[in-house]
């Protein structure tokens, strides 16, 4: 969703009166795993409600980054959660306020990449790459992306960051990789579909694109492709259950699970784990709090899905839960 006057979201005047798009909450319609559902937990919420986050997790913290709250205007803020205290800090600010970004670590370092600024006019996306210093407390600037674009999705493979689709003017199928020793952007295949709002992880020597949209209103995507860097190529696998755009996805060593997302009129409850043995999504404890526009975090094998809207387009949120598989 490049713009605010593009039919990507319900109108901001029709969310200021009516606080957000009402919407029907939708689980997942795969089989249930009623043996191991896994476990939510709420934790201490966010101090600053906001949805179209770019969330990381880096040294034993949840870095939840940018996004827009209750003015739905973008945001340099910068707050982490400590899993061991169930605390919250704030950091150093981003340098220009940012929402729709992604965000990654790369070995020990932490990377902002993309989004869009504006606000209730004109969003403007965006080419920039930040990287936290935490000797000095600051983001600095690194190498701009070759395509400037928000609501995109990164992954990290062999000591590349690799950033997927998103928008600029209409949904890109852009696939580009960054090399942070050489602070060095190429261009690699891209991905068979063109969607913003997708999901993307790093699982077992291969990039996974996840779900996403054409536009708000447009056609949703339950995609799923597989790239495999030895050959430069992609191939599909088993879609989603559910097709949706804004969800938020995470890797384990065996597994994948994707979490919440939106469609028009409606918001996802759904958990969702890729099985690798059956080659199949089966459906987990939904989330308590249904949501899109949010961000996954693995720490100690658990995921942390903090912030987020509550309602189709715009209704943010501090909601902090964590997931237990």
């Amino acid at each position: 969703m490049p713009g605010l006057p593009r039919p990507v979201l319900c109108a901001l005047a029709l969310a200021a009166l009516a606080g957000g798009c009402i919407g029907r909450v939708t689980d997942s319609p795969a089989p249930v795993d009623q043996l191991a559902p896994g476990r939510w937990t709420a934790l201490t919420p966010m101090p600053t409600p906001r949805q179209e986050v770019a969330v990381a997790a880096w040294r034993d913290r949840v870095w939840v980054i940018g996004g827009f709250g209750e003015s739905a205007e973008p945001m340099t803020t910068v707050e982490t959660y400590d899993p061991s205290l169930n605390v919250w800090e704030t950091r150093a600010s981003l340098p220009v306020p940012v929402h729709h970004a992604a965000a990654a670590v790369v070995g020990d370092r932490l990377f902002v990449v993309g989004g869009y600024t504006g606000g209730r006019v004109q969003w403007t996306p965006l080419d920039s790459v930040y990287e936290f210093v935490a000797a000095r407390e600051r983001w600095e600037a690194r190498a701009p992306m070759p395509t400037a674009r928000g609501g995109l999705a990164v992954a990290v493979l062999d000591g590349r960051l690799h950033a997927l689709g998103g928008a600029s003017d209409g949904a890109s199928n852009a696939h580009e990789v960054y090399e942070p020793d050489a602070n060095r952007w190429t261009r690699a295949n891209a991905m068979p579909t063109a969607r913003d709002h997708l999901a993307a992880v790093a699982f077992q020597g291969r990039v996974w694109a996840l779900g996403g949209r054409a536009s708000f209103r447009g056609e949703q995507y339950g995609n799923v492709e597989v790239y495999d860097p030895s050959t430069d190529s992609w191939r599909t696998a088993p879609p989603l259950p559910a097709a949706r755009g804004g969800l938020a996805a995470a890797a384990l060593p065996d597994r994948i699970f994707v979490f919440g997302g939106e469609a028009p009129f409606r918001i996802f409850s759904a958990t969702e784990m890729y099985e690798t043995v059956g080659n199949r999504w089966i459906a987990k404890e939904p989330m308590p709090t249904p949501r899109h526009g949010i961000g996954a975090a693995v720490i100690g094998g658990r995921v942390y899905l903090p912030g987020g809207a509550t309602q189709p387009g715009f209704a943010p949120t501090a909601a902090n839960e964590v997931y237990t598989p």
